[in-house]
């Protein structure tokens, strides 16, 4: 098996210099992180998210006027397509390279999205979501393991990419080998794209390392406090979406994010802490005075080796500098 940075499918498909993508994480991955990733090598995802349309007209023009065209694409939270698609409706129109799903069917997005030319990549978080990717046509999909940061499933039905990965691999191996499988969760250097792609991935999706670079349109306070957390500081809960007055799917009401006081306070109470606006406030003053006692930042495991804020071009390069050589290839 070829395991090589140069012979991955993903890299020849998107034709990148670097089997990296962009995670496009809402209100993080704007227009000049994107277009940083492009710049390096990378398929650049902006991180459409909950849909603002307002936000997307502004950012993805800069992704596109300061990054190679042909490596720009975006992703969208699906489930929030279902109430409103107006900004897919109209970033299709800027001829995206590719358009990322996640949490919720694809399905009814499918026909628009071929349409314009870009093409289809689904996250999912389990062997048994695969089927409906691929019913849905999903050039890529993208296995996103428990360590991941953001929103995922439940604590309960959620995996780690050591055994989700390879058995993914195998599975479309055998029902589907032209699908590019892409991995993402606890992925912040070399060693571990060098070990993902033995696993069996042809790439990975870069979240919490990235949201830790310059370009990064995350707060500057909260960038600076990540740098002093472990991956044992982070946690997966129902809670920081009660804080944040914000309601997912039941299936995927799930974020990765950094523990404070507050989450163990309301912990197994989140009904009783969205009926609490004292203590929902306290959370909002937290956020605005960037106490991370109360407030949170949204980062995965991989935050542990977060050690720095680079530019995401030295960032990428460094990444893959390392895995060449562990994996023997010429620099």
């Amino acid at each position: 098996m070829d395991t090589s940075l140069a012979s991955s499918r993903f890299s020849r498909r998107f034709q990148l210099a670097t089997p990296i993508a962009l995670a496009p994480m809402a209100y993080a991955a704007g227009g000049a992180l994107s277009a940083a990733v492009a710049r390096a090598g990378g398929l650049a995802l902006v991180g459409g998210g909950y849909g603002e349309l307002d936000w997307l007209q502004r950012e993805f023009p800069i992704a596109l006027e300061q990054g190679p065209r042909e490596r720009i694409g975006v992703g969208f939270i699906t489930w929030r397509l279902d109430q409103d698609a107006s900004a897919l409706d109209w970033v299709l129109q800027h001829k995206p390279r590719a358009v990322m799903l996640s949490f919720g069917d694809p399905r009814p997005y499918v026909q628009r999205i071929r349409a314009s030319g870009a093409a289809l990549i689904c996250q999912v978080q389990r062997v048994d979501h695969l089927p409906l990717a691929l019913e849905a046509g999903a050039e890529v999909v993208v296995a996103q393991g428990a360590e991941a940061g953001g929103h995922s499933v439940s604590p309960l039905e959620g995996r780690g990419l050591m055994s989700l990965v390879p058995e993914m691999a195998d599975w479309l191996a055998a029902h589907s080998p032209d699908t590019v499988l892409l991995a993402a969760g606890g992925v912040a250097d070399g060693r571990a794209l060098a070990a993902l792609r033995l696993l069996g991935a042809e790439g990975v999706l870069l979240g919490t390392r990235l949201w830790a670079t310059r370009e990064s349109l995350a707060a500057a306070a909260a960038k600076q406090h990540a740098l002093g957390l472990d991956g044992d500081a982070t946690t997966r809960s129902i809670v920081f979406d009660a804080l944040a007055a914000r309601k997912w799917p039941d299936a995927f009401e799930f974020t990765r994010a950094s523990q404070n006081p507050l989450v163990h306070e309301w912990e197994g109470r989140h009904d009783a802490l969205r009926a609490a606006p004292a203590a929902l406030a306290h959370y909002q003053d937290g956020v605005r005075s960037n106490d991370f006692q109360r407030a949170f930042v949204t980062v995965g495991e991989a935050v542990g080796l977060v050690r720095d804020l680079p530019g995401a071009e030295e960032l990428i390069a460094r990444i893959t500098g390392e895995a060449k050589r562990l994996l023997g290839e010429p620099g």
